[in-house]
């Protein structure tokens, strides 16, 4: 049976996601933003939580585990490896070639740092859906707090090489300010201008703009179209690195 997949807002701008399956009863958490909205989610469907995957260590997205610890104990805690010293205490610290089990689902851990140097996501080939939180965005990605441009473009990459057909969660809800944004790299991107009709449109009707495809954002987010020669032209970059690109657009995004 599939995964449910439930986008939860959290804070003012975060999502968290709850995974259940239904041939288990189990039930899976990416993210801990603030329990409340978590919890109220979870009482509404009658589930138990069972896994918190963390995918970075930055506050908004794991302060509400201690509160949900509280309800449940024993809740299994997973995180990446490297980044065990700044996340809290893990029951199963993961690295990217070691997959695992959640759920009758294998999971495969993608190391994709650039947001932070300990950036991990979480890739469920079988329920076609990726867990990229700060590193791929919904028309953006994530300021480059400790990595550089070279090894975010390289991350990015990696995301990209995934099947058209995935499903990206990611952890804000970024999407109008990114849609803005990228207007002024492909203004005659008519594929970006479709997309930014539904997006206000979603916004309107107070709806999340995540999940995303990993076609759509192939088609319209400029940071993943950096090697485009379309794009490094309205850049005056045509002779340039790919990864320079990105840079070059990254910076773009942070004075905006």
């Amino acid at each position: 049976m599939p995964l449910e997949i439930l986008t939860v807002p959290c804070l003012a701008d975060n999502y968290a996601f709850l995974l259940h399956d239904p041939a288990s009863g189990e039930t899976a958490l990416v993210d801990a933003p603030e329990a409340g909205p978590i919890l109220k989610v979870l009482d509404d469907r009658g589930w138990r939580l069972n896994h918190v995957l963390f995918t970075h260590h930055h506050d908004d997205h794991v302060a509400g585990l201690p509160e949900l610890q509280t309800h449940q104990p024993d809740l299994r805690t997973i995180g990446a490896a490297a980044d065990a010293n700044r996340l809290p205490p893990l029951d199963l610290a993961v690295t990217e070639d070691e997959p695992f089990e959640m759920m009758n689902h294998e999971v495969r851990v993608l190391d994709v740092p650039g947001h932070t140097v300990g950036h991990i996501a979480y890739w469920i080939p079988q329920g076609e859906a990726v867990f990229t939180a700060d590193t791929l965005m919904a028309l953006g990605c994530g300021r480059l707090f400790e990595g550089s441009a070279e090894m975010m473009w390289h991350s990015l990459c990696k995301i990209a090489a995934l099947p058209d057909r995935t499903v990206v969660y990611s952890g804000h809800e970024y999407t109008q300010a990114n849609a803005r944004f990228a207007q002024t790299i492909e203004p005659d991107n008519v594929a970006l201008q479709n997309r930014i009709a539904g997006i206000e449109a979603s916004r309107a009707a107070g709806k999340p703009t995540v999940p995303s495809t990993l076609a759509e954002e192939k088609e319209t987010n400029p940071f993943l179209r950096a090697h485009l020669n379309p794009v490094k032209a309205a850049l005056s970059m045509e002779g340039d690195d790919d990864a320079a690109v990105f840079a070059e657009i990254r910076q773009r995004k942070d004075a905006f």
